[in-house]
């Protein structure tokens, strides 16, 4: 394993941040390229905990020959994210001087475009410095993993329809729970680098993505980081890499991935119609009908009248849940993965800011 260093000074004197970069030489030049980067939302850990085990496993594999890809992992993708405090709580989701969602913005370019990332970095601020330098990373690689993870969540993942169902494999190595099938129609790095992939030619989309996966896998919830549970992780994207031929293990057998698989226009975002005090009736991983009740919201306090309650538009699977139990007018509570699309439109791209 070598280990080089990003150093990304910052836009004030005296301010520099250091991104450790992890990398495996493989022995198959014809094998697929691999990148998996963690906690690009710095406060989100569970990937950061899995890929420290996963390279325990690849260190070992790398002293017995069994590493064929290249393979470059990044286990703490935002140091930036990771400095900003607030009242003594991480603000890593979202960059203080700019307000942006470390994953948004991501510049979109075809692929034949990618060294312009990185030339005249000095342009940029020391965030967009760490965006220009991650996706140049990546779009390097065949298979681009980037691990996130929700509130209180099912573990799955966002996959662009453009790469399924070959990536079952994938929910199928980690035991998903769920996958939502996206458009790729907005800029968060996995779908910024499909973008690239697809319009390799500008203007000119390709269809199909074969032997390509870029993804974004939720990994449960944030304070879903346990030693057992970050080991079973890291062996289940070991098992993913050996069936896709990055590592050598004859050993690795998968079975189908058999859970729901529903496309963004099927999720319904169930929001709070009030602020108030959330009382959950129904917990993630449940399957619900329409009409179940979902959560009862104290709006007064002690007043007759003074609750309201939420209940399901339509039949489903609860992926993610809040974790607040405050919550203001319009506020997520729940995503209910459904058979079929809500009837509220949504915009092109992500789910959530």
């Amino acid at each position: 394993m070598d280990i080089t260093e990003i150093v990304i000074e910052g836009d004030t004197p005296g301010i520099a941040w250091r991104l450790p970069v992890l990398h495996f030489a493989g022995k198959d030049a014809g094998a697929p390229k691999i990148y998996i980067q963690a906690a690009l939302h710095a406060g989100e850990l569970p990937g950061t905990a899995l890929v420290h085990f996963l390279c325990e496993r690849l260190r070992q594999a790398e002293i017995e020959g069994a590493i064929l890809s290249d393979i470059i992992v990044v286990p703490h993708a935002n140091p930036i994210g990771a400095a900003q405090s607030h009242f003594g709580e991480m603000q890593g989701r979202f960059d203080l001087g700019s307000r942006t969602n470390f994953n948004r913005d991501f510049p979109l370019i075809s692929l034949r475009d990618r060294e312009l990332l990185v030339e005249n970095l000095e342009r940029y601020s020391a965030v967009d410095r760490l965006k220009r330098q991650l996706i140049h990373m990546a779009l390097g690689a065949d298979l681009v993993i980037d691990l996130h993870c929700d509130d209180e969540s099912l573990q799955y993942a966002y996959i662009d329809e453009a790469f399924w169902p070959e990536a079952s494999d994938l929910a199928a190595a980690l035991k998903m729970d769920a996958v939502l099938l996206s458009d790729g129609e907005s800029s968060a790095f996995e779908e910024a680098v499909s973008f690239a992939w697809k319009y390799e030619v500008p203007g000119e989309k390709k269809a199909g993505l074969p032997g390509k996966l870029s993804v974004t896998v939720e990994l449960r919830g944030t304070r879903d980081v346990y030693p057992e549970m970050a080991k079973q992780d890291a062996e289940g994207l070991w098992r993913f890499l050996a069936m896709r031929g990055a590592v050598r293990d004859d050993s690795v057998h998968l079975a189908a991935f058999n859970g729901p698989a529903v496309p963004l226009d099927n999720v319904e975002m169930i929001r709070a119609p009030q602020a108030g005090t959330v009382l959950f009736h129904r917990n993630i991983g449940e399957r619900v009908v329409e009409g179940d009740l979902l959560a009862t919201i104290i709006t007064a306090p002690g007043m007759v009248e003074g609750t309201i309650e939420v209940r399901a538009p339509q039949p489903g699977l609860i992926v993610t849940r809040v974790s607040d139990r405050l919550v203001r007018r319009r506020g997520d509570l729940m995503k209910i993965g459904s058979d079929k699309p809500s009837s509220v439109a949504r915009k092109p791209g992500t789910l959530e800011d």
